[in-house]
């Protein structure tokens, strides 16, 4: 065979995360808009809805998905008879790729990777070094399995070693259950049973990477064992009522992926680690005759979805007050238009050490009092864009941080996404304050009902920095009123007994 180009890596690993950035799998669109069909749930609907008009949006644009462009995790399958020309090794040739990719002038990615992982913390500035797995297999190819892996759903992954006469399904749909939505539902659950407890961890993340196919278990019946554990679990896992964003619905869960691996006997290693609304990953094989060329999308495969027939309650942030607050009830969705500003966890510990060392936020600009803050950090703009992708982040991250917010800084209101603490939900009954969310997933939707975009302070944070926006008929829904109501508690309860028809219970 010709020797692979390490150049032909190096542009492939790029073409292939450009690509991933904005196209979502096949499969997945396939598998959302079926749970888009059979939701009940008007607010889950709603939110399914923006998730599958921001993927057209990206993919016609070509414009990520979601403003968190992830970690790179690279699953390198090397033929033993592969040979490469040039002066890289294989991880060097990966790595290049993602810096690559990151750095791309029409569609720069957000650089989310810090180094050391303690202390400073500082952004490496091109999004490497990638994850990397490697294994020699027999042949003379090299295939990579690439992904970018998003914060929210990375850190909810779990790994217990359990006793091997535990119940597995049990320990599976409490785990589930106790994630919250932080990583943003309706996505694919990925698990690993078996081996040790690092490659139960690993089983459990390339299973993600597998075509998602309960459909098609469902309508010819399960064969092997493995199939009927995915899809016992898959039915329990929908009677927990969590649906989109948390809101409460029919589908929390689109597939149960699984791998397995003989273990000690001694031993019952299980992994867990959910895939969010932005999965993405594709597969790319070299073999020497070039980089690899990617087909664009069936575009057809996309829904079309008429106006929402919903009169939405639109709201003037320089308006906003705390009558205005009082009317407003959780799971409702509103539209905002006027002027907000941004912070995430590097700005809210900048301001509480400012604080504690006795300074003023008027020296550096910044003034919270009545405003609305957004938990986002933005990707990049390109040519003619106001701002890049900005969907929200994980808001319980923030949590530490709202006695300061609300009391010291009078803040009187967040965005963000998924639910809050117990201990923030009494802070923000309190001090009568107001918590939506934005949808985890529409991040590109989102960005055009940004219209102006300016940083104000903490530029040196670089995707971390204050913004001022101001943003026009930008959709969110309550999810904490006035009066402590949240919509990630009473949601799901009120969904959790109607998920599933009642002969499908005890599966």
């Amino acid at each position: 065979m010709n020797k692979i180009k390490a150049d032909d890596v190096i542009v492939s690993v790029a073409d292939a995360l450009q690509y991933i950035s904005y196209y979502h799998p096949p499969d997945f669109v396939k598998a959302m808009h079926a749970a888009y069909k059979r939701e009940t749930s008007s607010a889950a609907k709603d939110t399914i809805r923006q998730i599958l008009i921001n993927s057209k949006m990206s993919a016609l644009g070509r414009r990520p998905l979601c403003q968190d462009t992830g970690i790179v995790i690279i699953f390198a399958e090397l033929g033993i008879n592969a040979q490469f020309s040039g002066k890289y090794g294989l991880e060097d040739m990966l790595n290049k790729g993602v810096e690559l990719a990151y750095a791309d002038l029409e569609n720069p990615l957000r650089n989310s990777i810090v180094s050391p992982p303690y202390g400073d913390r500082k952004n490496t500035g091109d999004n490497t070094p990638a994850v990397i797995h490697t294994r020699i297999v027999a042949g003379d190819k090299l295939r990579l399995t690439i992904a970018a892996k998003g914060a929210g759903s990375e850190n909810k992954a779990v790994y217990a070693n359990l006793n091997p006469a535990a119940d597995i399904k049990r320990w599976v749909v409490e785990t589930v259950g106790s994630l919250g939505s932080g990583w943003c539902p309706p996505g694919i659950i990925g698990l690993g049973i078996g081996g040790s407890p690092e490659k139960a961890m690993l089983m459990a993340k390339e299973s993600l990477l597998e075509h998602i196919d309960i459909h098609d278990i469902i309508e010819n019946g399960p064969v092997t064992e493995d199939e009927k554990l995915r899809l016992s679990l898959y039915h329990k896992l929908n009677t927990l009522g969590i649906g989109a964003q948390g809101l409460g619905g029919r589908t929390t869960v689109l597939d149960v992926k699984l791998k397995t691996y003989p273990t000690h006997a001694a031993s019952l290693p299980v992994a867990l680690i959910p895939n969010c609304a932005a999965t993405r990953h594709i597969s790319v094989e070299l073999d020497g005759s070039g980089s690899v060329s990617l087909p664009t999308p069936d575009l057809s495969i996309w829904p079309e979805f008429a106006k929402s027939p919903k009169t939405f309650r639109k709201i003037n942030v320089a308006e906003l007050n705390k009558s205005v607050i009082k009317e407003l009830t959780i799971g409702e969705t509103v539209l905002l238009s006027g002027k907000i500003i941004t912070a995430r966890d590097a700005v809210h510990k900048k301001i509480q050490d400012i604080l504690q060392a006795g300074g003023k936020l008027a020296d550096y600009g910044l003034d919270f009092t009545g405003r609305l803050l957004y938990y986002v950090g933005p990707v990049t703009a390109t040519q003619g864009e106001v701002v890049g992708p900005a969907g929200p982040t994980t808001a319980s991250r923030m949590d530490r941080y709202t006695r300061m917010m609300l009391d010291e800084l009078k803040l009187l209101g967040m965005i963000g996404k998924a639910e809050r603490g117990e201990k923030t939900i009494s802070l923000i009954k309190k001090y009568g304050a107001i918590y939506f969310i934005a949808v985890g997933g529409a991040a590109y939707l989102i960005s055009k009902s940004i219209k102006s975009a300016k940083v104000i302070a903490f530029a040196e944070l670089g995707m971390e920095a204050v913004y001022e926006f101001e943003i026009e008929d930008m959709p969110v829904t309550v999810a904490v009123d006035f009066y402590g109501n949240s919509i990630h508690q009473l949601g799901p309860q009120k969904f959790k007994a109607t998920t599933v028809p009642r002969s499908r219970r005890g599966t």
